[in-house]
């Protein structure tokens, strides 16, 4: 086995196992603040998965694309669309009702960075 099939391999279940926890935590935060021994906080628990996903959605990105910043706006954007969700569906535990709206600016402003960065990128491989 060749050092770039360990990369990937290493790589590939590492995402998995990082986006199998974050779901776990966002679908069953009882569940795993039960397992963990942590406290049994819904709103930081379905967070903390968000960011578990978004860290094994930047690892799947980095298989696909060799360029940093297509990985951290894939990342930045993804958690910041799930993280304004959670905000809107546990907006009974607390925070303000602007969370949801300054999280999704952020979101679209990383869609927009992503949509620039790979044009940039299609560009210099194509050499315009």
């Amino acid at each position: 086995m060749g050092m770039k099939h360990v990369v990937w391999v290493v790589t590939a279940v590492g995402a998995t196992m990082m986006i199998a926890i974050g779901l776990w935590c966002r679908l069953d935060p009882a569940g795993f603040a039960e397992w963990a021994n942590w406290p049994n906080h819904e709103h930081f628990l379905h967070d903390a998965g968000v960011f578990q996903i978004a860290i094994g959605l930047m690892m799947v990105t980095a298989l696909w694309s060799r360029d940093v910043l297509t990985v951290v706006l894939v990342g930045f954007g993804f958690t910041n669309v799930f993280h304004a969700a959670n905000h809107y569906l546990d907006r009974a535990d607390g925070g303000h009702g602007s969370d949801m709206w300054f999280l999704l600016t952020f979101a679209v402003l990383a869609g927009v960075g992503l949509v620039a960065r790979r044009r940039q990128v299609a560009r210099t491989s194509t050499g315009s």
